[in-house]
């Protein structure tokens, strides 16, 4: 592959984000929201770390009909013809497939990037360099992931355990990945860590598209029958809905479990890249900047009084007053109050399930 010519991102746009209710809905999930800055969304974020790596016509995005029209209006210089919409949400692995098989019929030779929509990269010259490397890596048939370095023992990730050094490439270390392990408890989180030899799955992987094409026939023969049964269509003016009743016969499940667990040449490439998932609410309390007491606030209200407070979270559009308080969540939107302790954000998604089992439709 020379420099960029057959490089492409695909980013995976189809996401509920339910552990950031209330501010993300199923109208408007977090990919949509301006949570970092107060200006850009998550992802006019993400399609604007690419550039100039990759230009917008190099950017394909798969969601879903409910969101197309809000994510074509937040990056208007995307061509239309690159959002690829699914009927409904069937995880990664059948969005990563789809999206692939899109592009490989647009470039052949196509090596492409998935990257989730809503993540959060603070040193983005950095991560457009390793794209770059793993890019050059991908064209001669590996599979390459980018590893986070670990910071604590998270439990909220998976990791990825590094083998033996394949190559040092434009200053980064590639190592074989032997091993795939999902959210561990505390006590193995702790292990890996010590060890030095895990990062994180930063669920960023990079592939030639025939490889990956290749890979779901191997492992997941149903679903690339299925995808050997759709390719026929995709220039189809009503693609989607085609593309529905093989969607609904589609099976669940994630690029990890579909492919890269059971794939034979997978390469990680350990990076710090000042990443975060942003996926709930002390995640994104990590990211943004707190005062001298450890207090972050977030939102169009930039006068909330807090006394004796400290470690405390604030996301409202109105005044909000807290005393005495620590470790604490409060998120204040038009029709819903969620206070919480910073330990258990985590458990909102429980929330979201409650709200969704008594039909309370309006809060989702």
């Amino acid at each position: 592959m020379t420099e960029t010519t057959h490089f492409y991102a695909l980013i995976m746009a189809g996401g509920g984000g339910t552990r950031l209710w209330p501010l993300s809905r199923k109208s408007r999930p977090k990919q949509m929201l301006p949570l970092i800055d107060g200006q850009q969304s998550m992802f006019q974020m993400t399609v604007q770390r690419l550039q100039p790596l990759l230009d917008p016509t190099r950017v394909f995005v798969i969601t879903g009909q409910d969101q197309v029209e809000a994510l074509q209006a937040d990056v208007p210089d995307i061509p239309a013809e690159n959002f690829i919409i699914e009927p409904f949400g069937r995880d990664s692995g059948p969005a990563a497939a789809l999206g692939s098989m899109v592009i490989a019929a647009r470039d052949p030779d196509a090596v492409v990037a998935i990257l989730p929509a809503d993540h959060f990269i603070a040193r983005t010259e950095r991560f457009r360099q390793v794209l770059k490397t793993a890019a050059e890596l991908a064209a001669q048939r590996m599979a390459v992931t980018l590893g986070i370095s670990p910071s604590r023992p998270a439990t909220e990730f998976g990791y990825i355990k590094r083998g033996e050094l394949l190559d040092v490439r434009n200053g980064f270390e590639c190592y074989k990945a032997d091993s795939f392990t999902e959210k561990p408890d505390l006590e193995t989180a702790i292990r890996f860590l010590s060890s030095g030899l895990y990062s994180w799955n930063s669920g960023m992987f990079i592939w030639s598209v025939q490889h990956l094409i290749a890979e779901f026939e191997r492992q997941q023969p149903v679903m690339y029958d299925l995808l050997a049964q759709i390719r026929p269509l995709i220039n189809a003016p009503d693609f989607t809905r085609q593309l529905t009743p093989y969607w609904e016969r589609m099976p669940k499940l994630s690029l990890d479990y579909a492919i890269m667990e059971g794939a034979p040449d997978v390469a990680v490439i350990p990076v710090d890249l000042g990443w975060s998932d942003v996926g709930s609410w002390d995640m994104l309390f990590d990211v943004l900047e707190g005062d001298a007491n450890g207090n972050v606030t977030h939102g169009k209200h930039e006068s909330h009084i807090q006394i004796d407070t400290t470690d405390t979270m604030i996301v409202s559009d109105r005044m909000v007053v807290t005393i005495g308080v620590k470790d604490l969540v409060i998120v204040d939107t038009e029709d819903a109050i969620l206070v919480c302790h910073r330990d258990r954000a985590q458990d909102v998604r429980e929330v979201v399930r409650q709200l969704r089992e008594k039909g309370a439709h309006a809060y989702l």
